[in-house]
Parts: C-alpha cells; structure tokens; sequence
C-alpha cells in the first residue's frame, strides 16, 4: 500500500518540514530589523505549531513590523523589541526608561554584536566596564560642557551598582524574549551573576516624628491625604487616583483600583494599579475616616466658590477647582509642608516605608503588612524590612536575657 501524498502547504506559508530530532522547522522570509528582507526559522513540537509561530511573524512583517533574525545586531534586536513588544507589555513611563537605558548603555556597549554570537563574557565585560567608566567621557558629555576628561580632569562620575543591575536586567528582559520565539537557544545574559546592590538607605519617620507630622497636617488643606498616606501607606498614585465612589464610609473601606501618573504622551492618565496584588480593598482608620468626611465637607465649599470653574473629576483629592493633583505639584508641596511643621526632609515614598516600620515595630505580622501595601509577594515586604525585623530581633533577644537575668524593666531601644 503506497504512502498517502503528504498535503501540499499553502501558498505564503513558508517551507515546514520534520526534523530528524522529531521538532518541525518552518522557515520564510520577513522584513528584518535593518529594514532588508530576510529568512527565519522557527520551530515547534508540531507541525501546525510551527505553521503558527511562522504565520504570525510573516503577518506581523506584512503590517510593517520589523521582525529580529538570527544574524540581527543587538541593537538592531533591541530596537525591535523596544518598539515592537516591550511598548505593549510596559507602562509608558516603564517603556521610556527602558528605551533611555538602552540607547545610553546598551546600544554603545553592545549594540554591533551579533545577537546570536553574544556570549556571557560578553555582556559581563560589558558590565564591569560599565561600572568603571566615566559617564561624561562615555556619553561625550565632557566635550560638550569642556570638562572632565576633555580639561584633564575626570570627575569620576560613575553608574551606581543600582543602575547598573537594572541595564543587566533590561538585557536579560529583551534575550529571554528572543529564547521564547526561538531565536536563541538560551540567555546568555541570565549565566551572568550580578552584584546585588545594597538596598537603598531609607529613614522613616520615628513614632514621635510621625505624631508631629499628624499634628501639623491638620491646619494643611491636605490633611486628609497626609493622615491617609501615613496610617494606610497607599502610593502616592494611588492616594491621587483615588474616587469618591472608591471610599465606604460608612463600613470604613477603600477599593484601590487605579494610580494617577504623569506620561509623556498623555499628560495625566489614570492607570491600573502597579501589580495585580495592588488592586486591593483596605480598612480605613476610624482617624482617616474623620478626616475624609472633613475634606469632603471642603470641597464642596470650593465647589461652590468656584462655580462654572469647577471640573468634576470625582477624585477625592484634587486642585481648588476640581481638577487633578499633578505629582509633581503634590510633592512640592509635601517638601514646602515638612519645612514649615519643622520636620527633616523626606521623600514623600518615605511615609509608606514609615507606616510598615511603625507596624513591623508593633508586632504586627508581615503577611497583614503586605496586604496593606499591596506587595506582589511576601518576600518584597521581607526583603524591604529586614533591617527592622533585624532590630526587633535584638530586641526580642535583650527581652529575654533580662528575663533570664531577673531585670524587670527591658532596656529602651533607639532605632536608627
């Protein structure tokens, strides 16, 4: 009995074909990221899989989009995936960060290899040249201005570790996107071990501080969101997104559902939340919701002073005539207010930290702090706090030897 004919492929499909490893293999030509036209092949574990794979790459280069190949740079790569996948998978303010990380770091470090020659000593050479390089000799900065380097005097202005873990982990986002589409067998930017970066100092507001700035919002045309930022620890986003119809002030809850920021492209612009997890309904402080009837109260009167001014937004905290609170403007204000109530400067991200060490110092447990704060996972709370946990051990710890050793008073200890 003969074989039954093997079905012919469509035209524009491509050549697909059964490898002896058992994977298909479908191979056609797209416009590349160099703008000429190139062959690519994918693969898949079933013919119809790899059918797809090709379909949608020949598709996406009918519609004008370029599509990376194998013998792409890695800049010519990395513009593709700025602009053809990261710019539908990140925030806009995400995405323009990403784009200035690879055009300052990673385009002149990297951009002319090949992608599929990149090597892990690659991109580590890479990086520890980046640590050590003067970025106003690396970026020309220093011709521009005539100094450093161009006056023989460099000043040394080299990236933080922070930085330069975040250009590794930018590099290592666009590979592992390569990898999934199957144009490379794996992330070589991933077998490079980076140095972690010591986490970022931060110096909370003490229990005393904290009461002082809770006395002094209250003369604040602000008070209420002051009050809310410091006892619920709501990003300043989120304290600017928020609605009327979010709060219950009757049961005392609040449905985080979106953050107000700031984009290039559209002004300001209501966006959901930074994680899943931050989409969350919290309880609201019988203090809060006080002050919240308060500020409701008030703006109703500035409602009715400003007349066919006012814009109805809904928001719970806005300008005299109705419109939103820009963060840029919220966080002059907050600097202007902590001078006046004579209280050290801080950053306004800061009152969130200050309402997780204040519960921390409480006994209060994590996973309850990470609900509040809308962590995505339990470990980014942890990890955060662990300097606090840390004191409280030692404190747990002198708790017990005067115990052991007959104290009745615990010894009081100043937290940093």
């Amino acid at each position: 009995m003969t074989a039954p004919k093997r079905k012919g492929r469509a035209n524009g499909e491509g050549t697909i074909y059964q490898r002896k490893d058992g994977r298909w293999e479908a191979a056609g030509y797209v416009l590349a990221a160099d703008g000429t036209r190139k062959r690519i092949r994918v693969y898949g574990s079933t013919r119809r899989e790899a059918a797809d794979k090709l379909a949608e790459k020949i598709a996406n280069s009918h519609r004008g989009l370029p599509v990376a190949t194998a013998d792409s740079t890695v800049g010519d790569y990395l513009t593709y995936w700025l602009n053809g996948v990261a710019v539908h998978r990140l925030r806009e303010n995400t995405h323009v960060r990403y784009a200035a990380c690879v055009r300052l770091h990673l385009m002149p470090g990297l951009g002319t290899k090949k992608v599929a020659r990149l090597t892990a000593k690659d991109v580590r050479t890479f990086l520890d040249r980046l640590r050590t390089t003067c970025q106003c000799c690396a970026q020309g900065l220093d011709a521009e201005r005539k100094s450093c380097c161009a006056v023989g005097e460099c000043c040394q202005k080299r990236l933080s570790p922070l930085t330069v873990t975040y250009v590794h982990s930018v590099l290592k986002s666009a590979l592992e996107h390569a990898v999934r589409e199957d144009e490379l067998p794996r992330n070589v930017a991933r077998n490079v071990k980076a140095t972690a970066p010591r986490p970022r100092r931060f110096r909370p507001f003490t229990a005393a501080e904290a009461r002082q700035f809770l006395d002094a919002a209250r003369a604040d045309r602000l008070h209420a969101l002051y009050a809310l930022a410091l006892r619920t620890g709501l990003r300043k986003g989120e304290l600017l997104g928020l609605h009327w119809e979010d709060l219950d002030l009757t049961t005392g809850t609040a449905s985080i559902r979106r953050s107000l920021q700031r984009t290039r492209t559209g002004g300001l612009t209501h966006l959901p939340t930074k994680t899943l997890a931050s989409e969350r309904r919290i309880a609201l402080p019988t203090e809060c919701i006080r002050s919240l009837k308060e500020h409701k109260a008030q703006q109703d009167k500035e409602c009715k002073t400003a007349g066919s001014a006012w814009q109805d937004s809904g928001l719970v905290f806005t300008t005299p005539t109705g419109r939103p609170l820009d963060p840029a403007n919220l966080t002059r204000r907050f600097r202007s207010f902590l001078n006046r109530a004579g209280l050290r400067r801080i950053r306004f991200h800061d009152l969130r930290h200050s309402t997780a060490t204040l519960l921390l110092e409480q006994g209060v447990d994590l996973v309850v702090i990470k609900e509040l704060l809308g962590h995505a996972h339990i470990g980014v709370t942890a990890g955060v706090y662990a300097h606090v946990r840390l004191r409280l051990q030692r404190q747990a710890i002198d708790c017990l030897n005067n115990a052991l050793n007959g104290t009745e008073e615990p010894p009081d200890i100043h937290l940093p």
